[in-house]
């Protein structure tokens, strides 16, 4: 047994200190120049036990025999000198010779070497894993959420990327899902905001009310009932009128879109069917000029494609009503439908074909 050194009680320096690997360790290693397991002299030597009972790689006084199978094959990371580049320590001096138990010593080495060797193998393939996972994870979570993965000289999506603004006329050119079966709460938001009236003819309030629920979008049809009217071609022809749009106080009148039932309770007050076409009216009774959502959002068969000529339509066929103007129709074979021809309805009448025609006075 060899025999362990004891520190000094007061701390001082030990008895026969130790400057260098034992020889019998590195004897171990004189016969092969090739070992590469080498390892730094802090290791120590195996019991006296483990030298009486043996070891999986058995030997012989005086002769090495290593079981090969169960030998490591060589760290990648030995640099050219023996050393290993991990850890730094050189390989143990060529030609020390060593006393009895020197195979022991070197199976153990190997043994600790092989230990060694399966820890680091085992977290350096662990480390490679993570490495490997953890960023596809990262990257499906931020898949599933955002793109903040991104570098700064790439845009950040976001829902206006890639989004068409449409213009005004492009909205009022295109249909709008909306059931003709449709009715609302009745209850009703007047659009905010005021429009003022550009011109110096007798001037009308309106106020514009959207029932709740239709998902239609108000502004547009604010927008739209303030540029139709003010129009030369409509009612505001030769400074005749002007129109001005108001969110408060009293109007002269409320121009209201509303879903087809709705409509209908509204127009039944002045004492109109509106149900059997599905149409919109001037409730006279009312203060509400009533706009068919339905129609609004679909058209008719009449004007076909042409929703942009068709709402113009609506309104100025409507607010005509509530300026004192009632139903009438074309003449002649092939001429412009008066505005104040019933056009959702029909455009034919009496063996004479009529035109759609949103203006009270077209082409002028």
């Amino acid at each position: 047994m060899i025999p362990r050194q004891r520190p000094a009680s007061d701390g001082g320096p030990r008895r026969n200190p130790r400057r260098g690997p034992r020889e019998d360790y590195l004897a171990a290693f004189d016969e092969d120049e090739d070992d590469v397991f080498a390892r730094p002299a802090t290791l120590y030597p195996p019991r006296a036990r483990e030298a009486r009972e043996g070891t999986p790689h058995a030997a012989t006084a005086g002769t090495r025999t290593v079981t090969r199978d169960a030998r490591p094959a060589a760290p990648a990371d030995v640099d050219a000198a023996g050393g290993t580049a991990s850890t730094g320590v050189p390989a143990p001096a060529k030609g020390a010779k060593g006393a009895k138990g020197r195979t022991f010593t070197g199976i153990a080495a190997a043994a600790v070497t092989t230990v060694l060797a399966v820890v680091v193998a085992g977290q350096v393939t662990d480390g490679r894993d993570d490495d490997i996972v953890r960023p596809q994870a990262a990257a499906g979570r931020a898949g599933a959420v955002d793109d903040t993965t991104r570098g700064d000289d790439r845009p950040t999506p976001s829902a206006s990327t890639g989004a068409v603004t449409l213009t005004y006329a492009q909205k009022m050119a295109a249909r709008y899902p909306l059931s003709a079966r449709l009715k609302g709460p009745g209850a009703f938001d007047a659009v905010p905001g005021v429009a003022k009236a550009p011109g110096k003819g007798r001037k009308y309030t309106y106020r514009v009310d959207v029932e709740q629920g239709l998902g239609l979008d108000g502004a547009l049809f604010a927008e739209a009932v303030q540029q139709t009217l003010n129009d030369d071609r409509s009612w505001a022809h030769g400074g005749a009128r002007t129109f001005e749009r108001i969110h408060s106080g009293q109007p002269d009148f409320v121009i209201t879109l509303a879903s087809p039932g709705t409509t209908a309770v509204w127009c039944a007050k002045s004492g109109l069917d509106t149900t059997e076409d599905n149409v919109s009216c001037d409730s006279a009774s009312t203060e509400r000029v009533m706009i068919n959502a339905y129609r609004w959002a679909q058209g008719s068969k009449t004007f076909g494609d042409r929703m942009y000529a068709y709402r113009q339509m609506l309104i100025n066929h409507e607010v005509g009503h509530r300026l004192g103007f009632g139903h009438v129709t074309c003449d002649k074979d092939g001429e412009l439908a008066p505005v104040m021809q019933q056009q959702t309805k029909f455009l034919d009448h009496d063996g004479i074909h009529c035109l759609p025609n949103p203006w009270a006075f077209p082409g002028r």
